[in-house]
């Protein structure tokens, strides 16, 4: 059967979104371990909950301009947010990140 050509189309505007996202989290896990590094030097706790919360909330603003599900966009910020924070409390503890 054939490929329908729109769906092709719609099919190869979401991989390279998705590749997008993928070396956009790269880039941002990069500079999140430069921190990390510098938290762990400079004796700084691995989270900061007044820091995220205001992410979160201004995540969720954004969210709600762009017509975006904003509970969504916080639970994907969480998830990055705490991923981050695992790998600041393993440079803390000299495990590598």
């Amino acid at each position: 059967m054939a490929e329908d050509p729109i769906l092709s189309a719609y099919r190869q505007s979401i991989d390279n979104i998705d590749a997008a996202l993928v070396f956009m989290l790269a880039e941002r896990f990069k500079i999140t371990k430069a921190v990390g590094e510098h938290k762990a030097k400079s004796a700084l706790a691995p989270a900061d909950p007044d820091r995220e919360a205001k992410q979160i909330a201004r995540l969720k603003q954004l969210a709600t301009d762009a017509d975006l599900d904003p509970e969504f966009s916080a639970k994907f910020l969480r998830f990055i947010i705490d991923e981050v924070i695992r790998h600041h409390e393993q440079l803390r503890d000299g495990v590598g990140g």
